[in-house]
């Protein structure tokens, strides 16, 4: 008795891969929430400032560290959100290196450490005028390690995970891509903060460079990869 062959494949699993929600509208809001934030907290003292002084400011700025706190808080969110869609973008585009995880999980830190920043602020925020001037300084200093190096040490994985794999796969420009590394390079030398104050400049490098690459990025990254001068799509990149 002569079998039958077996039937087609369904359709639906010969189409292109979902390619993800437009990246733009969370980039936007990061970017927009990130300006907010700094706006608020431009007087915020500085990380060699007295424990005294952190408090008295405090108190008489409660209302500005509270809004500034949800800004941050807020931004936290749609920076989550860009990773998710930057890392189904990739894969869907062929991308099976680990460029696209390291982009994911990047993203996901620095949104933790910012939430954390968020956390530490609105805390030193409630302080009473009584409280010991030692825990203003060290919910400050958490704050700050946190939203700072904490932070652009994370973002400098998201910028290196997708610049490099931008490079190599031709996703990007490679102005673009070179100056996602130039900025994962900051942020992987600002944890010498920790050590030497003389490096904290390049904490606003990472905050508003990184800011404004990513909304090329979210302009410049495609959905579809070109087709290769046969017609066919470009298969994976692993390397």
């Amino acid at each position: 008795m002569a079998v039958a062959p077996a039937p087609p494949l369904p359709a639906a699993n010969a189409r292109r891969p979902q390619t993800g929600p437009p990246l733009l509208a969370p980039v936007l809001a990061f970017c927009a929430l990130t300006v907010a934030y700094v706006v608020v907290n431009r007087a915020t003292p500085h990380p060699d400032a007295s424990g005294a002084d952190v408090l008295r400011y405090a108190a008489e700025h409660g209302t500005a560290i509270k809004l500034g706190a949800f800004l941050l808080f807020s931004s936290a969110v749609p920076l989550a959100l860009c990773a998710a869609v930057l890392y189904r973008r990739l894969r869907a585009l062929g991308i099976t290196a680990p460029g696209s995880a390291i982009t994911l999980v990047g993203g996901v830190l620095a949104s933790a450490a910012l939430t954390m920043s968020a956390l530490f602020t609105w805390t030193g925020g409630r302080l009473p005028a009584d409280a010991p001037a030692p825990l203003a300084r060290a919910l400050a200093d958490l704050s700050f390690l946190s939203g700072g190096p904490g932070y652009a040490v994370t973002y400098a994985l998201l910028a290196a995970g997708v610049s490099v794999t931008g490079l190599l796969a031709g996703l990007l420009p490679k102005a673009a891509s070179w100056a996602g590394l130039v900025i994962a390079a900051a942020g992987m030398l600002s944890s010498l903060t920790l050590l030497a104050d003389g490096f904290a400049y390049l904490l606003p490098v990472v905050r508003f460079g990184g800011a404004l690459w990513l909304l090329c990025v979210a302009a410049l990254l495609p959905r579809t990869r070109r087709r290769t001068p046969n017609g066919r799509e470009p298969g994976p990149v692993s390397a």
